[in-house]
Parts: C-alpha cells; sequence; structure tokens
C-alpha cells in the first residue's frame, strides 16, 4: 500500500469532517497572537512553556512540520514569525492559507512528506514546531535525520510524540467493552497487526497508524545529532480510557549543538 498517498487522502477527509485539528483558529485567537497572548500545544492539553520559544519571535525562521491544519502556523506568523507549513496533505494546508488570506498574514506552505525536507535547505531554520503527527509515518527515523539537517547549528526542535503503550491495547475491547485488553507488540502498524477485515474498515476511514519505539522516538532523536534539554507528558481527558492510568503522549526540546 502506498501509505503517503493514502494518509494524504485520509487527511483531506478529516478535513471534511471537521477533526480537531483541522479546525482553524479564530481570528480573536490571531490578533491575541499579534499582542503577545498565544499559546500552543504539542500533545493533546498541555500548552507547550513558552521558555521553550524564543523571547522575541519577531523574524524566527520556523517551520511547522507535518503541522498544516490552520492552527499553530498562523498563531506562530501571527507573533512575528518567518513560518512555513510542511504538511501532506493539500486540504490541510488549504487550512492554513484560509487563515493568511481571512487576518492578513505572511506565511508560506509546502506539500510532501515530513521524512523528505530534500527542498528544504541545510540549516535554513532556527525551529521546528513538530506535533503528534509522526504516528502516520512508518520509519520515523529519517524524520529526525531531515529535521537536524535543516536546523541551523543552535536551534531548537520541539517535538510531540505518542508513547507506545497506546497501541498495545485491543480497540475493539476498549470501545466496545470499556476493558484494556493486551494484544499488540511494539513496534506496531495497522498494516501488520490487525486482520483484514479491521485493516478494511481503517482504511476507509482514517490514516493509517503505527506505534514506534522510544528508542526511536526519543533515542532517534540522539542518533540524529541532537541533544535533549526537556520533557512533560500529557493525556486526553478520561473520557480516553487509557487515559485514565497513565500518561501516553510525550512532548520535547531538543537542540542541535554547536559541536
Amino acid at each position: 500500500m502506498d501509505i503517503l498517498n493514502h494518509n494524504r487522502e485520509a487527511w483531506n477527509r478529516q478535513v471534511d469532517e471537521k477533526d480537531r485539528w483541522t479546525i482553524p483558529v479564530t481570528s480573536e485567537e490571531i490578533n491575541r497572537a499579534r499582542g503577545g497572548e498565544w499559546s500552543l500545544v504539542l500533545t493533546p492539553t498541555k500548552p507547550v512553556p513558552r521558555s521553550w520559544f524564543p523571547d522575541d519571535l519577531t523574524g524566527v525562521k520556523i517551520l511547522c512540520l507535518a503541522s498544516g491544519g490552520g492552527q499553530q502556523g498562523p498563531i506562530l506568523a501571527a507573533a512575528g514569525a518567518d513560518v512555513t507549513v510542511f504538511d501532506n496533505s493539500p486540504k490541510q494546508l488549504e487550512q492554513d492559507r484560509f487563515v493568511v488570506e481571512r487576518d492578513g498574514l505572511t506565511l508560506k506552505t509546502e506539500q510532501g512528506d515530513m521524512a523528505d525536507l530534500s527542498r528544504l535547505a541545510d540549516g535554513s531554520f532556527d525551529l521546528i514546531f513538530h506535533p503528534c503527527s509522526n504516528c502516520f509515518a512508518e520509519n520515523i527515523l529519517p524524520v529526525w535525520r531531515e529535521a537536524f539537517r535543516v536546523l541551523r547549528t543552535g536551534g531548537t526542535l520541539l517535538a510531540g510524540i505518542c508513547n507506545p503503550v497506546r497501541f498495545i491495547f485491543d480497540e475493539a475491547a476498549e470501545s466496545e467493552r470499556g476493558e484494556l485488553v493486551v494484544r499488540h507488540k511494539i513496534p506496531y502498524s495497522d498494516l501488520t497487526h490487525l486482520t483484514s477485515e479491521e485493516l478494511e474498515k481503517v482504511v476507509q476511514t482514517q490514516p493509517l497508524a503505527f506505534g514506534h519505539t522510544l528508542e526511536d522516538q526519543l533515542g532517534g532523536q540522539l542518533k540524529a545529532g541532537f541533544l535533549l534539554a526537556d520533557l512533560f507528558e500529557d493525556r486526553f481527558d478520561e473520557s480516553d480510557l487509557i487515559s485514565r492510568y497513565v500518561d501516553t503522549f510525550m512532548a520535547t526540546r531538543a537542540i542541535k549543538p554547536n559541536h
């Protein structure tokens, strides 16, 4: 299966269905960001600490990686940053352009694979904002390597990741009976861990997902050359059964060192 193409079309449908990650920010939020009042999430609920960003975003070159949807990119642009939004879904990028036109912002959009940033020059960004989206990539190690390459020396990668514990349980048991039943091994792939009937349902309704090991998530950043500077964990509210027991998301702040 062509994973990149399938997930592109699946996210286009998510826009049509008004998934929470496809709803553009309001003009009121843009106006507040222009005045210095803004916050963003890499994970479901916790705001990213402002200390993870430069004190002044004016002119800061930011790559919003796999981050379309008219949310993070326009807020950062309104706060003064020079923003490029890179995403696989044309309709997600349309959401960013919608906010730009509505609110008089300047922002660039690029459609492509998060693991292939070859059109972007080495050392061309000061900061990368990469929310919880690499669970839709089959292999995340190229994502970290490309992020490292396009960041300038001393630049920062802010990334949201899914703890693989989210992928070990039987989704049917959870949704139908409210039970957490361990079923899957990690690393996880919709393509190899589901029955043909389950996979067909996924293919018809949503993007393909992959549960990456923490070795690839955290260790992969380190192997790419980053230094891990900070992290925090997060979860959904208690309507999500797993979240009643454990945080299943993580945000990391990593630096491209000077040596």
